[in-house]
């Protein structure tokens, strides 16, 4: 018998887990072994196994990294020397048993039969009936008008009975919904899972996404080079099948079209002419421009642009169905063009006052301060639409700190140079923020106070300190900034038919 040891479910229960030793030919999907990672050995879950370039390589997950970093490994980073542990054996399937026959009951009167389902017909319609949205590829289902948490406004009101601080909606901020994200994924799986199962598996599995079926897919890409830089994708992207083979992906930077092989890329990049987005530039500063593009207008470029982001979003389903969408892209310009860095798109017509669908900078271009000014740059066309804004949820992982971190060093700059007076209507009317961001915000800093009978903003000694810490680091490194005064843009109105898409 192989030992058992114990892992736990998500109500704390152990549940046995096999463990023995495993060779090359027994190791299977499901069963977590030790592999070579940076020179040290790290559990992983082996997700697919395939034979690629004439040699069997594994797909793995590693135990308590996130989805990024999940890759294909050759045999020989396998530490079968170990013992692993074997995926728990399917639970057979209940049959319902079947009830002993009963003698047949006499026919019901067809008077009151019709009685009865006339009166159940009424019950139907009384009832109102759950609010549901087409489940269009890239927009998460959104929820019900008539209720429900993700629907209501968080307003700090200067009298609370019990004198309790109101809690804002942080299951609004979170990366998924649990719940919400369970019940879709539910009904996308080909498979029947039951509801904890469900949550369960979108917490361990360290994905953003929102459909089961994205969850289980493998990264297709190893590398792709764009312009000087190499980079390595994070998730699986829908480019063609024939790609999944090839060492590297090309991709230009200019019009984003994509190659397989170097002969047929350099032969497009001596015919492409593009040397920068195709649209209207609306900034341009010292280094930096911005350009509004349509998706409608280009959309080729768009469906491109969507698919290269999706390497890098796990949430993201999104490529075709670009109509409704204007994107806006940040570029560095030199003598060879205008280098794509980010970009962010927005709905032409957000119900929920959406100003940002999806953001992304480029890998090659991260932790440089340039997420801050995309950020930055949507705020100010909110400003300029006279209207406050939010980005659409769940934000990927990596949204989700660069707007928390925008967000602190907005507010706090303000409250610090008196520039705002202390309340959060005037906050988000200021900086364009939705009051719940603003009351988000200030309860993860700490700085909401009750007293008598009102709600006072604190500007506190530890937050003060973090502030002037940051601005010492922005000295050293310099801070990248949007001047307001260089903007050249009027909010475009667009007619019914380009808000939607053109199937």
């Amino acid at each position: 018998m192989a030992p058992r040891e114990n892992s736990h479910e998500p109500s704390g229960t152990p549940v046995p887990v096999e463990t023995g030793y495993a060779t090359l030919a027994t190791l299977r999907t499901g069963v977590k072994a030790y592999v070579e990672k940076e020179g040290g050995l790290r559990k992983a879950e082996i997700l697919n196994q395939a034979v690629r370039g004439g040699h069997l390589k594994f797909y793995v997950h590693y135990e308590e990294f996130n989805k990024r970093l999940d890759e294909w490994v050759s045999t020989d980073r396998i530490d079968l020397t170990k013992p692993v542990e074997w995926p728990a054996p399917e639970k057979p399937e209940k049959k319902k048993a079947q009830a002993p026959k009963k003698d047949v009951p006499p026919r019901p009167d067809q008077k009151n039969l019709k009685r009865s389902r006339s009166k159940l017909d009424r019950e139907i319609s009384a009832t109102p009936s759950e609010a549901t949205s087409v489940n269009i590829p890239g927009k998460a289902p959104r929820p019900s008008k008539a209720g429900g948490k993700e629907n209501k406004e968080i307003v700090v009101t200067s009298e609370v009975p019990d004198g309790s601080t109101p809690k804002p909606e942080d299951e609004e901020m979170d990366l998924v919904d649990v719940q919400d994200a369970a019940a879709q994924a539910k009904a996308a799986a080909p498979e029947n899972f039951s509801r904890e199962e469900e949550i369960e598996k979108l917490r361990t599995g360290g994905s953003m996404t929102q459909n089961q079926t994205e969850i289980s897919r493998v990264r297709n890409l190893d590398k792709i080079q764009m312009g000087k830089y190499e980079v390595e994708p994070w998730y699986f992207s829908p480019y063609p099948i024939d790609f999944v083979d090839s060492e590297m992906v090309y991709i230009c930077e200019f019009c984003l079209s994509y190659y397989g092989e170097v002969t047929s890329f350099e032969r497009h990049r001596s015919k492409c002419t593009l040397l920068h987005p195709p649209g209207n530039e609306i900034y341009r500063d010292d280094n930096v421009s911005f350009f509004e593009i349509d998706g409608r207008r280009q959309r080729t470029w768009c469906r491109n642009l969507c698919l290269l982001s999706k390497l890098f979003l796990d949430h993201k389903t999104l490529y075709y169905d670009v109509d409704p969408f204007l994107f806006y892209c940040m570029a560095v310009r030199d003598e060879h063009g205008c280098h794509l860095v980010g970009y962010f798109s927005k709905e032409k017509e957000s119900a929920e006052g959406y100003n940002v669908a999806c953001i992304l900078t480029l890998p090659q271009y991260q932790r440089k301060g340039y997420g801050k000014v995309l950020i930055d740059f949507s705020y100010l066309l909110s400003k300029r639409e006279n209207k406050l804004g939010s980005p659409e949820k769940p934000l990927s992982d990596l949204g989700l700190l660069g707007y928390r971190a925008y967000w602190q060093e907005v507010i706090v700059d303000l409250l610090i140079e008196d520039k705002v007076e202390a309340n959060i209507e005037d906050i988000g009317a200021v900086t364009a923020m939705t009051t719940n961001d603003v009351l988000h915000t200030l309860q993860n800093l700490n700085m909401l106070r009750y007293s008598k009978n009102q709600h006072v903003i604190v500007l506190t000694d530890a937050v003060i300190e973090q502030r002037e810490r940051q601005k010492a680091k922005e000295k050293i490194k310099g801070k990248r900034n949007i001047d307001p005064e260089k903007l050249i843009w009027k909010p475009p109105v667009f007619s019914a038919a380009s808000r939607t898409w053109n199937w």
